[in-house]
């Protein structure tokens, strides 16, 4: 078998880049139409689709289209439409998860493979095996399936590929199907809108009804996120994973997380993957990275265990928290500037999280120093300044001024500082 995959979410074009740039052998990604992350889907057009599939192209990665939302009767006839002009430009796969779209994508564009997206929940032989028939050539697993299950589907279909989510939000529903968003606030979760209310504090009460008492059953100010799952991280299991030998590739969920979050998730996987191969895998370094990423809490969710085994999948006290580490700056595509993402000062010392596989040198000059300091490289500004020559003493977000960095950095570096506290 050979290397395992790595996918890595493309919210919009620059994420795309990140993702690649970190690591990523493929990225999904896809326009508004019938995909179920319309907000990251948005910052697609039909122009900049194609452009996005000629760069990944170009970089010899690979593309996947997520078609995956569940049509209406008249919403048929516009997804045909999508379907010819996303396939006119030669994605790698069509992600879809209802069997009619899975032929009406065969019969338009049977060229392209189809993927079929985690929300048609396939968690046994006998479902992998209708679909197989039906000419699906990966499946992406339910987030409820076992490794062992994964191993006797591939066992009776050893050309099917199997794809898993590794890292990212949980959704509180079975494989996402879920109503609460609709009936909240209108917004429906399986057509890509989802308010994310399983996210939201509640107040519960219990209700006496033969004498009409009722009282609060949490006493918190700010209520209690019953619903909110943890987010799922297996990266201490990537060799368990990879170990079974039936796993195609390894997916991370987060088209509307952030650029760093991308950077770091993909780097770090890849990372993991590297070591794996190189029989050096390390559990407790990628843990380390992926903590200075913001998150729910982390669970293992349930690929390696099973659902009753598990008591420790939500999160009741907040719904978001910061990681170890805040993005502070974020370089630009060419390497020469900075944007500012938090407070930039003078004389302090913040790390680089580069691109996977770059290298760089030292350099102490009038605008500033880039040294090593143990095992990584940090970057200190003895001037902030624009390329227009304009000074400041410190940088806040929301500023847009570029600043100048002491020398070119790789695209897309970060610079981060610890989390106070």
């Amino acid at each position: 078998m050979s290397n395992v995959e790595l996918l890595s979410p493309a919210g919009n074009f620059e994420k795309l880049k990140i993702a690649l740039a970190y690591g990523a052998d493929a990225v999904y990604a896809g326009v508004s139409h019938f995909s179920l992350r319309i907000r990251s889907g948005k910052e697609f057009t039909y122009e900049s689709f194609e452009e996005a599939i000629k760069y990944t192209h170009a970089m010899d990665k690979k593309l996947y289209v997520t078609i995956n939302g569940f049509p209406f009767n008249a919403q048929i006839s516009l997804l045909e439409k999508h379907i010819e002009r996303v396939a006119a430009m030669n994605p790698d796969a069509l992600i879809v998860a209802a069997p009619g779209v899975i032929k009406l994508a065969q019969k338009i564009a049977p060229h392209i493979p189809v993927h079929l997206s985690t929300q048609a929940n396939v968690l046994n032989y006998l479902d992998a095996e209708v679909y197989y028939d039906m000419g699906v050539k990966r499946i992406i697993a339910a987030r409820e399936v076992s490794l062992k299950d994964l191993e006797q589907i591939k066992a009776r279909l050893p050309e099917l590929e199997l794809e898993v989510f590794v890292h990212g939000s949980m959704c509180f529903a079975y494989s996402g199907r879920c109503l609460i968003s609709s009936v909240q606030s209108g917004r429906v979760s399986n057509r890509g809108s989802c308010a994310n209310d399983c996210r939201f504090p509640y107040t519960l009460y219990a209700h006496n009804e033969e004498s009409g008492t009722l009282f609060r059953v949490e006493e918190s100010e700010e209520g209690t996120h019953i619903m909110n799952a943890k987010d799922l991280n297996l990266s201490s299991h990537v060799k368990e994973i990879l170990d079974s030998g039936v796993i195609d590739s390894l997916k991370i969920e987060g088209r509307t997380k952030s650029s760093y979050y991308v950077g770091i998730t993909t780097k770090t996987y890849r990372q993991a993957i590297v070591d794996y191969y190189a029989n050096q895998f390390d559990a407790e370094k990628y843990t380390k990275e992926l903590d200075t990423t913001k998150n729910r809490g982390f669970s293992e969710g349930y690929l390696v265990n099973r659902p009753y085994e598990k008591n420790d999948t939500q999160n009741l006290a907040h719904s978001i928290s910061e990681g170890t580490h805040q993005v502070i700056a974020q370089v630009s595509e060419d390497g020469t500037e900075c944007l500012c993402k938090d407070v930039l000062s003078l004389h302090v010392n913040y790390e680089l999280i580069m691109p996977a596989h770059v290298s760089i040198a030292p350099v102490d000059n009038e605008i500033g120093t880039i040294f090593k300091d143990e095992d990584s490289w940090q970057v200190c500004f003895k001037q902030l300044r624009t390329p227009n020559g304009k000074q400041f003493d410190e940088i806040h977000s929301g500023n847009t001024n570029a600043i100048v960095l002491p020398t070119t950095l790789p695209g897309f570096t970060f610079l981060r500082a610890k989390t106070k506290g």
